[in-house]
């Protein structure tokens, strides 16, 4: 492990980095935000269908 060489490759990785666009960075929220969504509405199908099952106590 070269660590001079490794810390060189970082930086030139964080100069050519950039900040996203206001496009960029909308499409991204709401890809992020779907995301959750989604897997709050499984936890919820999951918690519904364990409501009703014989046996199972809801919270």
């Amino acid at each position: 492990m070269d660590v001079p060489y490794d810390l060189t490759s970082y930086i030139r990785v964080l100069k050519l980095a950039s900040t996203p666009s206001w496009e960029e960075f909308s499409q991204i929220a709401k890809i992020a935000g779907a995301g959750i969504a989604l897997v709050g509405l499984l936890g919820f199908i999951i918690f519904a269908v364990m409501t009703f099952v014989p046996g199972s106590k809801p919270v």
